[in-house]
């Protein structure tokens, strides 16, 4: 009976032991938890979430959007329990992160062809094998990879986390409930700051003291996850066009944009923990707690969890790996998650999520399913594997790697839709065959 062995139970793990398991491949699917954990993990469930509770835009007008429906055509396992325990966040898709955690998990230790091996692996398994370990691949695993690859084949960059905070803590004398142009439901909350207050939080965020992390410098900082610190020192005015753009979130009080606007976004069902949308930071946790409490309807709050910082590791994919993310040297091997160089969620998700389809097939005799560049797991997997590929770096999925349109449209809104359409018109055409058991 044909067996795989995936290593890791994150999100790409998770995906990936599933599509194979719904195939009827036997699993062992490996995860060092809760024997062992990473500084950014903090439960025993699969699929933990270690940084924000968002996987982004559920619009199909962007990218992350288009990517997110596809999977939930092609049955996900990841997409039906973010859909399941979905929080609102307007036009973004946020979960529940410990409810959506929790549902991954049962859903694979249910499994009746998956077989979990709790502890550290420390050596690369015989056989057919995934490596999902992430981008806080242990030590061990990760000196055997060395060794596999050759000096020179991983990559680092670094990570950061964004703060919590707790919805009594919150004073809503100085804060409100709104989404920006009240595109969908009002979900956030709101903080606004005037000119005086925004001048002394920013100086106070440039010149505050950060948490050492060791080989650190700002410019190995992947921009999707840039500390607000590290964004705040490239200008005064650099933060007021990005995480605390103030446009489109009128203050009910005075009918007009803020100065400057802090969003907080619900981290879970209950609506009882809040999280700092867009501040990742590195500072030390004394320094978060007087810097972020200058924020007026944050003057008391009360913090769950402190942002904190971590190192990635990634690998020289367009060097090393094929475009269904198997090691070209030696196929047996494949790999799926973060470390392969795609970033975020839904892309390790998808990354995982071909894995499966194919290794399965590949098992079972079949010939592997074309997903053209012109879908957006397709087009993943051929920029992640692309020879031509100069200065690779970790990337989310985006439309620049999508071929255009062969007409023109009007409107960058509308031509990502139409991109969008095409896109999942392919996914159609294939579905059939992708869904074959």
């Amino acid at each position: 009976m044909n067996h795989v062995t995936v290593i890791g139970a994150g999100l790409a793990g998770s995906e990936c032991a599933w599509q194979l398991a719904q195939r009827g491949i036997q699993v062992t699917l490996c995860e060092m938890k809760p024997v062992k954990k990473t500084p950014a993990h903090t439960t025993e469930y699969f699929a933990e979430l270690c940084c924000s509770n968002s996987l982004r835009s559920d619009q199909l007008e962007n990218a992350v959007g288009l990517l997110k429906e596809e999977l939930r055509r092609l049955d996900s396992l990841i997409m039906r329990c973010a859909d399941a325990t979905r929080v609102p966040a307007g036009g973004a898709l946020a979960v529940d992160r410990h409810g959506f955690a929790r549902m991954v998990t049962e859903e694979i230790r249910q499994h009746p062809n998956i077989t979990v091996a709790e502890g550290e692996v420390t050596e690369i398994p015989e056989g057919e094998v995934v490596i999902a370990s992430g981008p806080l691949t242990s030590d061990a695993l990760a000196e055997k990879l060395i060794a596999l690859f050759g000096e020179g084949s991983t990559l680092n960059f670094f990570d950061a986390a964004a703060p919590l905070v707790s919805f009594e803590s919150i004073d809503m004398d100085c804060a409100y409930f709104a989404s920006r142009y009240d595109k969908g439901t009002p979900d956030y909350i709101n903080c606004p700051m005037n000119e005086a207050e925004y001048r002394a939080f920013w100086q106070e965020l440039i010149t505050a003291q950060e948490a050492e992390v060791h080989g650190f410098e700002d410019k190995q900082v992947f921009e999707g996850c840039m500390p607000v610190e590290v964004m705040a020192r490239r200008g005064e005015d650099t933060l007021r066009f990005g995480p605390l753009k103030p446009k489109g979130l009128p203050d009910p009080k005075t009918g007009r944009d803020p100065y400057a606007v802090v969003q907080l976004r619900k981290d879970n069902a209950d609506g009882s923990i809040y999280n700092l949308v867009g501040f990742q930071t590195h500072l030390k946790w004394p320094e978060q707690k007087r810097v972020f409490t200058m924020i007026p309807a944050l003057h008391d709050a009360r913090f769950l969890r402190y942002g904190v910082m971590h190192r990635n590791t990634y690998l020289d994919s367009p060097r090393l790996l094929d475009r269904y993310y198997r090691l070209r040297s030696r196929p047996r091997i494949a790999f799926a998650g973060q470390m392969t160089g795609v970033e975020g969620y839904v892309e390790s998700c998808a990354s995982g999520f071909l894995v499966g389809v194919e290794l399965a097939r590949r098992l079972q005799g079949r010939a592997p399913i074309d997903f053209p560049q012109e879908t957006a797991i397709g087009a993943l997997g051929l920029y992640v594997s692309n020879p031509t590929v100069g200065d690779f770096q970790p990337m989310n999925i985006n439309f620049g790697i999508i071929p255009p349109l062969d007409h023109r449209v009007k409107g960058k809104r509308n031509k990502n839709a139409e991109l969008s359409r095409r896109s999942l018109a392919v996914i159609e055409t294939l579905r059939e065959e992708v869904m074959a058991r």
